[in-house]
């Protein structure tokens, strides 16, 4: 059965219950549900733990997908003991880490909206993100995190929406990626909105975000790279300008 992946719905979803449904020989732990969402779309998955009935726990390093996207695997730290199929567990993200990832996925949008360029890669980090663009204009960076950090103070609204394969299909010009198309079989996609009805961006996204761009805090842009003739690389860190993470 495809797994209840419960942080589609909810981002701020930090911990539930779960049965193990599957453990694999190298370890990996399969639930019949879970809040840690697993690597995709450049956002890493989560790290956390398991919580057992006896008292003991389990790390998680990461969780990541199987043979497709119904499928989440946990992968446990090296030297933690396994459940048994059928157990019932407390599942429990690091939450500090995952709210930084959620910060700066968001900002990868906003910035998404300040630069309207074709995106042709991207990478989120807890300090640290980056998005690719397809561009030969030079562009100042200073100006463009004085543009993303009036879009934090505006504060405006983060939201989800659904809509089905086939809408996906009918309207390709809403995929900002140039090279990465979003994942289609699960029958809808999600949408992720920015301000009152979706008036500052909406784009196909299964990563997870802040629930209003104010909190995505205090972000910069630390540096343009000439990655190509036509592609530019902006790298996204917290803080002012000039400050660390």
């Amino acid at each position: 059965m495809p797994v209840n992946a419960l942080f589609r719905d909810d981002f701020y979803l930090s911990t539930c219950e779960a049965v193990v449904t599957a453990v694999h020989e190298d370890g990996g732990i399969e639930l019949d549900q879970t809040c840690f969402y697993a690597t995709s779309g450049g956002q890493p998955g989560d790290s956390g733990v398991m919580h057992r009935a006896d008292g003991t726990t389990i790390d998680i390093d990461v969780a990541k997908h199987g043979a497709d996207k119904s499928v989440i695997i946990h992968v446990p730290s090296e030297g933690q003991s396994l459940p048994d199929v059928g157990e019932k567990l407390t599942l429990q993200i690091d939450w500090p880490r995952r709210l930084r990832l959620m910060r700066m996925h968001t900002a990868c949008h906003l910035l998404s909206v300040v630069c309207p360029w074709p995106i042709t890669g991207a990478a989120v980090g807890e300090d640290e993100s980056r998005v690719d663009f397809d561009m030969s204009e030079t562009i100042d960076k200073d100006e463009v995190t004085e543009k993303l950090m009036a879009l934090v103070h505006e504060d405006h609204p983060v939201f989800l929406q659904w809509i089905t394969d086939e809408e996906l299909a009918a309207n390709p010009g809403i995929v900002k990626s140039k090279n990465v198309r979003p994942p289609i079989g699960l029958g809808r996609v999600s949408l992720v909105c920015i301000g009152e009805n979706s008036s500052v961006d909406s784009q196909p996204c299964g990563g997870t975000h802040v629930s209003s761009t104010q909190d995505v805090g205090e972000i910069h842009i630390a540096k343009i790279e000439k990655k190509g003739k036509e592609n530019r690389r902006f790298r996204i860190r917290f803080g002012k300008p000039g400050a660390s993470a």
